[in-house]
This record gives structure tokens, sequence and C-alpha cells, in this order.
């Protein structure tokens, strides 16, 4: 019961627990409330028959906070719709846990009484929408009426563990200011971080106190102290009902899914649970030969057949990006893909169509996976190529780590629609993730969701400009070409944020230009290759940076002598990847087979 309160309903005083007891009949008037240091020996005294707020009542910690923390406030119809008739058997909780979701999920599919609501005007039409609906679009809070599964006595008794005992700890884990609501992991794991407990839990180091020093002279002790196992205050990653829970589905909210999931593999590890959760052993997923390699190992993993498809290749910046469906291809052929798999955008930032794609594919029932790495930004500034999921998606999968500011290896995996069984997404991101993440990493992504929150219409307006205005040096600088979206015209956008700068005429190389700029300038870009250099332009991008970089680039063509134009240089057109496919094994058979036996027995049929 302590727990429910605590973590589940986040009540902010002692007073708030009377005031539940009394209203779930836990409590008979009067009665002083005592320490709640074991709640199932003190609620029998009051209910023998162990009918407590934690086995009637878990729907109400989904109804407004102000009337968690004062339910006596509640109207009565609203007690009534959550499963309490106060003035039918109080003291007593009139009614069992399958009634009082019975009557909330009736509720929320509008199934209304008609009846005017205490306190509401008479032409409300609460009764006739479903009052806790009306009630969430007022409050324009979020609830989920989906059923919970009642937990047993033994697995709630360890959650209520001894170490939340201590008064000081209770009151700190109890408080729900504004900054701390905003962040729910966040505040829970500084809370847990810093009671004054006897620890005898992993990790080794204790809490920094065996911090080995060569690291803490480099960043300190403070990440060892938050550096916490899964504390039942700290909630479980794989069946997440507390900070977790609530960190997630404020996640969705913003990302404008259906659900989110916490990643601390990377999108590697969404991307392969993804195709996992699609595509069985011998489906066949349609997806780009230039796919990440994570995309080939969830070839392994799922026992999947690839349909790849060529990409569309630009010989003079050497990239390839995009797909042309196939879904006709395997028709003719009597086959139908179990998912197709898209990048977008890519590592230059370019950005397929999603729209087109999702409604062909939906149109056949295909679900559609989106590797949207480098877009987690993406569809929150009107000046931004929209996200996947704005576009359809059915899976999308984020490295938040990337352009927006949660800690390297921290991810999400967004779901929406009905084509992806989310129990099944579930159960293979579980199969994938560590079962001891890191906090540090999930502490992360709660916060730069919470830091994109803040202003998410504006947020990117300082990054968007920087990088407007080094693109537009750029393109004046002689012999410098800059990426845009009409070197692509088969896609429709580009993200603004990525500069890809190609040194061809100048006779340099990706390689040599990035050389030249480290060495001589100290300019670290984010990739290279064989014509050109990409940089990215984020958050924490400075204007002395930029400055920095348009400068650098704009010595290195006056620096570069015309004799250069003479040189040889990297010609594209005869390197164009992919020109023709042949799969001798699926990657799972492959991966499985003695590499060079194999090799010997396709040599021998003339490979």
């Amino acid at each position: 019961m302590k727990y429910f309160w605590d973590t589940l309903m986040d009540a902010e005083l002692e007073t708030d627990i009377l005031g539940w007891q009394c209203i779930s009949g836990s409590l008979p008037d009067g009665l002083e409330l005592e320490r709640l240091d074991s709640p199932e020996v003190q609620g029998s005294k009051f209910n023998p028959e162990g009918e407590y707020v934690w086995h009637c009542l878990p729907e109400l910690a989904r109804l407004p906070t102000d009337w968690i923390h004062h339910p006596w406030d509640m109207p009565d119809n609203v007690l009534k719709v959550s499963g309490v008739e106060v003035e039918v058997s109080y003291p007593r909780p009139i009614i069992g846990i399958d009634l009082a979701r019975e009557r909330l999920t009736e509720d929320s599919q509008g199934v209304g009484n008609g009846s005017s609501c205490k306190g509401c005007k008479p032409e409300c039409n609460h009764g006739k929408k479903g009052l806790i609906w009306n009630i969430i679009q007022a409050k324009k809070e979020s609830i989920n009426l989906e059923p919970r599964e009642k937990e047993d006595e033994t697995s709630w008794k360890v959650t209520a563990r001894s170490a939340t005992k201590d008064k000081s700890l209770v009151s700190s884990s109890l408080t729900t200011s504004k900054q701390q609501n905003s962040t729910p992991l966040v505040t829970a794991l500084k809370a847990s971080a810093e009671q004054n407990a006897a620890t005898f839990h992993f990790p080794g180091h204790n809490r920094g106190r065996a911090a080995p020093n060569s690291i803490t002279e480099l960043i300190g002790s403070k990440p060892f102290l938050h550096d916490l196992p899964e504390l039942p205050e700290l909630d479980n990653l794989f069946s997440p009902e507390g900070p977790i829970l609530n960190a997630q589905q404020q996640a969705a909210k913003l990302f404008g899914s259906l659900e989110t999931w916490f990643l601390v593999g990377g999108t590697t590890c969404g991307i392969q649970a993804a195709i996992m959760a699609t595509c069985s052993p011998g489906d066949i997923l349609v997806l780009p030969r230039n796919s990440h390699i994570s995309a080939v190992s969830a070839l392994k993993l799922s026992g999947a057949v690839p349909k790849f498809i060529i990409p569309d290749y630009n010989s003079d910046w050497n990239i390839a990006v995009g797909v042309e469906m196939a879904i006709k291809e395997l028709e003719k052929e009597g086959q139908k893909a179990a998912a197709v798999f898209i990048t977008s955008p890519t590592y230059h930032g370019i950005c397929s169509n999603l729209s087109e794609i999702t409604q062909l594919c939906h149109s056949h029932g295909i679900p559609v996976i989106v590797d949207e790495a480098h877009g987690a930004h993406l569809g929150f500034h009107p000046h931004m190529p929209s996200s996947a999921i704005q576009q359809g998606a059915d899976i999308a999968v984020q490295s938040t780590h990337k352009v927006l500011c949660s800690l390297t290896q921290s991810s999400m995996l967004h779901l929406s629609g009905t084509l992806v069984d989310r129990e099944k997404i579930s159960r293979c991101i579980q199969t994938l993730q560590s079962s001891s993440p890191s906090y540090l990493l999930l502490a992360s992504l709660d916060a730069a969701r919470a830091q994109i929150s803040e202003d998410p219409e504006t947020i990117f307006d300082k990054a968007l400009q920087l990088a407007i205005e080094a693109r537009n040096m750029l393109r004046k600088t002689t012999g410098i070409s800059v990426l845009d979206v009409t070197s692509f015209p088969k896609f429709p956008a580009i993200d603004p944020l990525r500069l890809t700068i190609g040194f061809r005429q100048l006779g340099l190389s990706g390689f040599e230009a990035d050389e030249i700029l480290y060495k001589d300038h100290d300019i670290i870009c984010e990739l290279v290759e064989t014509q050109s250099i990409t940089f990215v332009i984020t958050l924490g991008t400075c204007r002395e940076h930029v400055q920095k970089l348009v400068s650098g680039i704009q010595h290195l063509a006056a620096a570069s002598p015309s004799s250069c134009a003479a040189k040889m240089k990297v010609d594209g057109d005869n390197l164009a990847p992919f020109a023709d496919i042949k799969t001798s094994l699926i990657p799972r058979d492959a991966f499985f087979s003695g590499k060079m036996r194999e090799y010997r027995k396709q040599l021998g049929r003339g490979l």
C-alpha cells in the first residue's frame, strides 16, 4: 500500500494517505494515522479480508493529480466511476477490482449515463461522453485505462523494501514540485541517491565510495553516486509501473506515438527488436542494400529473408540513398513482405517520402519500420521535415543521443498504429536489452525529453539559424559544394542541420580535406567520405565554432593552388555499389555456416 502511494500515486503528504484510507474503507473515521511500515499488517486490522487500495483501485493512480492529493474534494460521481461509492457502503470498498476496471473501461469508451455532474454546469456533457474522458480532456492529462494484471502478494511485499522506511526518504520521494513532475525518472534517481542508507547492493563501487581514482579525476564522483541498480523506487525497465513508465508515457506524448520504450542498447537494439517482432523465420523483409549493420544482424537473429532494394546513387557525392518499392514485384511472385524497412533520414540528412511509402504499405497490410537514428529532432520545427511517426510509420527507432541531448548509447523506440503487436515488441526488447540497465542512460532520456518539452517549437531556432548562415557562406566559397535536396530530386526534403561539404572541385578527397581541417584548424567533423565531409549542427553548437568552421573551409579553399584542379580527382562514376545482387544464402544461414566450406561450395557452382 505504501509503495502504491509513494510510487504510482506520488502522494505529497501523509494526509493524502489518510484521505485514501478513509475513502477506501481501510481506515475508519477518527482513527489516528500510524506510520505505514507494515501496511499489510495495519491494513488487516481494519479490513481483515485484505481489500486494500492496492488491490482494489490502482486505476485511481491515473486520475488528475489534484484529486489524487485531495481525494476528499473529488466529486462523488468520479469516485463512483472509479469504483468507490462512499455513501453506499462506507467505510468499506464496495466493489472489486474487476468491476472497477469495467466501469473505467466503459467510461473511456464514452459510455455515459447522461446525468449531470456534481459541481458542473447543467449543460455539461460528461454523462454523454464519459466522465473521466472529459475530465482528462479538460485537465489536458492522459489516462491509461488498460486493465493491469493483479500482482501477487509476494511480489508486492518484495517491492516494499525496508530501505524506504526512513522518514526523510519518504518525505523526499513524495515531493511533487513542477520540476520533478517534468522529469519523473531523474527525480526518482536523485531521491534514491540522496538517501542515507547502509547499502549492500551492486555495483561494486558502492555509490562512488570505491570508484577508481583515474576516472573520478576525469569526471568526478557524482556519476558513480547516481549509478544505481534497479531498486524498487527506481522501477523496472522490463516491467515499468512507476517513474520509468511515467517517463516513457511523457515521451510518447511528446513524439506522438502510441507507446514509447527507452533503450540502453542504442538504436541498434531497437532496430533488431522491431525486425524480430515483425518477421518470423522465412518471412520477407524489404530493405535497402545499404541499410545499417543492425538491420543485417536482425536478419540473422530473426531468420527473415531479405528482399534487397538497390538504392539511388549519386556519383558526384558517392552517396547512396532511398528505396524503390518491391511490393509489386513480390506480388507477381505470389509473395508478401512481412515488413518494409526504411532509413530516413540518412546519415547526410536526406529524407524519404514516408507518407507515400506508408500509404502504399498499409494498403497491403504491411507495417513500416523506420531507422530514424538521425532524426529524433524532426517534426518539432516548421522548417524541419516531419518525423516518421507523423508520416504514418508503424515503428520509428531514434538515437536520442545524436542531435538531441541524452547520453551516448541511449535511444527510443516509438510504436504507432495497430499492425504491430506491442506485446511482441516488448518481449523482443527484453530479449535484446541488458537486464542491468544504466540508470544514467535512462535518466538522460527522461531529461532530454523534458528539455524539448519546455519549448519544442522554438528550441531549435538558434541551431537552424546557425546552419542557414553557415550554408549560405559556404555556398559562396569558390571550389566548395554544399549538398542540398536538388542532388536527389526523388526525395522531398533534407535535414537543415546537416552540412555535407564537397571538395571535388579542389581536387581533394574528403579524407584529405578532413586532415587539413583537423590539423590546421582544430575542426572535428562527424563523417568523412571519399568526396565529402558531413558536419552536424546541434543544440550545443555555438556561433564561435560555426565561424571557425566556415573560416577553416574558406582558408582551405583559398590555400589550394590552382594546380590542384589538374590532380587526379576521385572519380565516383565507376564506383556505383550494389550493381548486381545474387543471394546464395539468407544472412542467418550464412552466419551459422562454415565460411570457408560454403565459399568453396559456391566456387564449385561457379559463384
